[in-house]
């Protein structure tokens, strides 16, 4: 599998973050979905970059980072096509994404994530790679559908 920076430009990816935000309003209240709107003029603009993983033409998974303040970072999106699921790809672009962050002298990586058992693989996940439960940051406000999790990097 191969992860490369995207550019927003494959059909491919906008359908996988567009299934994203369909699929989290489904396990959250309208007010609780934090995931980003599938803009993709406001998306280039933004301090937003993102990474798909490929396998060959098949499109296995995506996610991205977010600049906050001087240090800190966070992660967004992350999803897997569900054909995928359970082969290490979400695995694989986290260690891509904490390495990238490191190179860009975050000292900080957080993300939000829902809360409910639906969410339950990717607490595993980012539990597995060191993140431990945190504050509200950034621009988020306490929210019993929301877990927010941190890792010192």
């Amino acid at each position: 599998m191969d992860i490369r920076r995207d550019d927003l430009s494959d059909p491919q990816l906008i359908a996988l973050l567009r299934a994203h935000r369909a699929d989290l309003a489904r396990h959250s209240p309208p007010g609780s979905v934090h995931a980003i709107d599938v803009d993709v003029a406001a998306l280039r603009a933004a301090p937003i970059t993102f990474w798909s993983v490929w396998d060959g033409e098949r499109l296995a998974g995506c996610g991205a980072l977010k600049a906050l303040e001087p240090g800190h970072g966070e992660i967004k999106s992350m999803r897997t096509v569900d054909a995928y699921r359970r082969r290490g790809v979400a695995a694989r672009l986290l260690g891509h994404l904490l390495a990238e962050a490191r190179e860009r002298g975050y000292r900080r990586l957080s993300l939000e994530t829902g809360s409910g058992p639906a969410f339950a693989p990717a607490h595993a996940l980012y539990l597995r790679f060191g993140f431990a439960d945190c504050a509200p940051f950034g621009d988020y406000a306490p929210d019993p559908y929301s877990r927010f999790l941190t890792l010192t990097l």
